[in-house]
């Protein structure tokens, strides 16, 4: 740990040459240090004011006009004095300025050290400081909401609502505890044990959320499988709405994968071509299938083709996708009929084998674009499932979810003591255990190896 007395300082702009650098600097002698070497005397500012002047270096020199916000203690993201320098991004600039500030008595802030002031002077809690730097790292809608309510507190206040019922539970059991031998009962077990069962299905619905969570924060990665020839790279292009991937009737086009990002409502998916798989590929193509290979095992989301326009292509695509789903029982299995527009016909008619509907079968053209909008919509629900992310709380932390596992675990021990009667100090430390997992994301319960793991991710200058 730091000392977090000290005042500090640091970039907090990307390097480079830029228009405008933001600078920050936090501690008890933040206003001091830079009013030394600010053309104006920032002590008596009111906080949440700009002021424009001339920054220059202990010799007197000028280093840049620059503007400055102060912001007064218990005001500012660190809760503690503070002010912003804005300069030109010139990096001759930003170095003078942080350097002054370091010769006046800063000393360089430490990766997410603005953050852990803020956690630790009641800023924020820990799952908020988290937020921040997820809020930072969101590359998509969905993740940049998951992270902002996050960021707002609604997390915190759900786990803050079931640690009170956990708390209240456990005091009456202690309760139960300190007259033991008066055999007093203070609660009715069998509310105890509706209190736990209320209190575990939330925990395993956010425990649940996860994989959606997490696959929104990194992007689902979506594998695009096939025989070749069966439209693997048009539907590709299809679905970006560009030629990326070439198109050719001859068999082996595509000899290594291809990824490509889509946003489709606020997720962002990683759209994988792979070659074609099959049997008898020259040494290079070999190599390019043994790829896509690989990235079936690595996606959430397997997309398989079947050319229609082919006797028994969709029979066959249906066993494979079983195959698949039998081998790796997390993958989600789209299977994609392809080339409907050429066999229209027959392929309605029912008189092929193949019109037999799979659960998750999504009919395409992807040369004339026939189904698309119905494949995006799919790949959407598949990943929410029954969440409603405007309304639920999606976990996405993966510190989160390894502690609300082990809250369940405790949870469950807990109702099983109390479904066979045994004695109130094995549930009472059940429940304690439970609410320290839980108070381990909050940051109620923290230790300085948790709090220097977790801010030591963040970027300097947050």
């Amino acid at each position: 740990m730091t000392n977090n007395q000290d005042t500090i300082c640091a970039l907090s702009t990307p390097n480079g040459v830029g228009a405008i650098a933001l600078i920050r600097v936090s501690g008890i002698q933040s206003l001091e240090i830079v009013s030394n070497a600010f053309s104006k005397n920032l002590k008596d500012k009111n906080s949440h004011t700009t002021h424009f002047g001339y920054f220059k270096n202990p010799k007197g020199e000028l280093i840049d006009e620059v503007l400055i916000t102060v912001f007064a203690e218990g005001k500012s993201f660190t809760g503690e004095e503070s002010a912003e320098i804005a300069c030109h991004a010139s990096p001759y600039i930003q170095q003078q300025i942080i350097q002054t500030l370091l010769d006046g008595g800063c000393r360089l802030a430490n990766p997410g050290e603005y953050t852990m002031r803020a956690f630790l002077n009641g800023k924020l809690d820990l799952s908020q400081a988290e937020a921040v730097a997820d809020l930072i790292a969101s590359q998509s809608k969905g993740a940049h909401d998951i992270a902002l309510k996050q960021l707002r507190g609604g997390f915190s206040s759900e786990l803050k609502d079931l640690r009170e019922k956990l708390i209240h539970f456990a005091s009456l059991v202690e309760l139960e505890l300190d007259f033991a031998e008066e055999d007093v009962e203070f609660a009715d077990r069998k509310e105890l044990l509706q209190l736990v069962i209320d209190v575990l299905k939330f925990i395993n619905r956010l425990a649940k959320s996860f994989e959606l969570g997490n696959a929104i924060k990194n992007g689902v990665p979506v594998a695009i499988v096939g025989a070749p020839n069966t439209g693997k790279s048009t539907l590709l292009n299809q679905l970006l709405g560009e030629e990326r991937a070439i198109v050719s009737n001859i068999a082996g086009t595509t000899r290594d994968v291809i990824e490509e990002v889509l946003n489709i409502d606020g997720i962002q998916f990683r759209l994988i071509d792979t070659a074609g798989i099959r049997e008898g590929a020259e040494e290079i193509e070999a190599m390019g299938i043994e790829r896509s290979k690989e990235k079936i095992y690595q996606a959430n989301i397997v997309l398989c083709l079947a050319d229609v326009s082919k006797e028994n292509s969709l029979e066959e695509v249906i066993v494979w996708a079983k195959e698949i789903q039998t081998t790796y029982h997390d993958k989600k299995i789209i299977i994609v009929a392809n080339k409907v527009d050429v066999i229209v016909d027959r392929y309605h008619s029912g008189t092929e084998k193949g019109s037999q509907r799979h659960a998750e079968l999504v009919e395409v053209s992807a040369k004339q674009g026939i189904g698309i909008e119905e494949l995006k919509q799919k790949l959407v629900e598949m990943i929410q499932g029954d969440f409603n992310m405007a309304n639920e709380t999606i976990v996405s932390n993966v510190r989160h979810f390894d502690a609300l596992k082990r809250t369940a675990t405790s949870l469950e021990k807990a109702k099983f003591d109390l479904e066979n009667d045994i004695t109130a100090d094995f549930v009472a430390m059940d429940i304690r255990q439970a609410m320290y997992d839980l108070g381990t994301i909050t940051g109620d319960i923290s230790t300085d190896d948790l709090l220097g793991n977790i801010f030591a991710k963040f970027c300097i200058g947050k």
